[in-house]
């Protein structure tokens, strides 16, 4: 494929159907070429994607702890030795300096850029955390048939902050973040049953019905990602997020860091099917 990427590979799969090894292959040169640069919800279904945090190595302790507390949202799928940028438990190729399809570069706690190539901030103390996504289970779902709206809707998933704290480690704290996708009532218990069965990418739900019962005043204004439409006779559900340790990130202020943009995600050679735990 090379070069001449075509539009129809990187087009999200809303049908359920595989992108093959080959194409997400495909997909993966194009997001380190630069080609690729948005939110990657429906692609690559079958694979799995990752949160991405890169921390100093000074931080990294406090940070696997915050981790190791808040599972739910921050289930570790990876971790490096510091200066290492190869993810090899996640992909033979995988080069973690540019195969984001956007970053976010903080500073002292402040949005400093947002570039699709980090080699030049690269540093030998820098250690990468990849955090299970809910992009990952997904597919399940589709293939469940249960609709995807923001993927039908072509459209990054949307986030919210809540009133859910954390448990803190170190200076690490803050609100949990959650995903929301509507649903009709029999579609939420089939969507309960499956994604159950993927703790290591937030696992079964954390709030259904009543975005206010969590803190969320408004559905149309998401904290991060897209809003997208909600029918009166569906009922929104809400997952733990893997963007909840940008939050808090944000409450942190390290002097440096690195995370994907919200919804841009670290694709892998993983298989979703090898996640499940039943």
């Amino acid at each position: 494929m090379g070069a001449e990427l075509s539009a129809e590979i990187l087009r999200p799969k809303a049908s359920g159907a595989f992108h093959s090894a080959e194409e997400v292959l495909a997909i993966r040169q194009a997001i380190r070429s630069g080609v690729f640069a948005t939110h990657t919800s429906g692609l690559a279904g079958g694979n799995v994607q990752g949160n991405v945090v890169i921390l100093p190595k000074a931080d990294a302790a406090d940070f696997l702890r915050f981790c190791h507390q808040n599972r739910k949202p921050c289930p570790v799928i990876a971790l490096t030795e510091p200066g290492v940028s190869a993810l090899q438990t996640l992909g033979s190729d995988i080069d973690i300096r540019t195969d984001v399809p956007k970053y976010h570069v903080w500073r002292d706690g402040q949005l400093a850029e947002t570039p699709t190539d980090i080699t030049h901030l690269w540093r030998d103390d820098l250690v990468t955390f990849v955090i299970g996504c809910s992009f990952s289970f997904e597919q399940a779902l589709i293939e469940a048939g249960v609709p995807i709206r923001h993927i039908e809707q072509a459209r990054n998933v949307p986030m919210y902050k809540t009133s859910i704290a954390t448990t803190a480690a170190g200076p690490f704290s803050g609100p949990l973040v959650v995903t929301m996708r509507p649903m009709k009532a029999k579609d939420v218990i089939r969507a309960v049953q499956i994604t159950s069965r993927y703790p290591e990418v937030h696992g079964a739900p954390v709030h259904l019905g009543d975005p206010s019962l969590i803190g969320i005043s408004d559905l149309s204004c998401p904290d991060y990602g897209d809003a997208v439409d909600v029918y009166d006779d569906e009922i929104p559900v809400f997952w733990a997020c893997g963007v909840t340790p940008q939050a808090a990130l944000a409450q942190a202020k390290p002097s440096f860091c690195i995370t994907h943009a919200p919804g841009a995600m670290l694709i892998t050679d993983l298989l979703n099917n090898h996640l499940a735990s039943f």
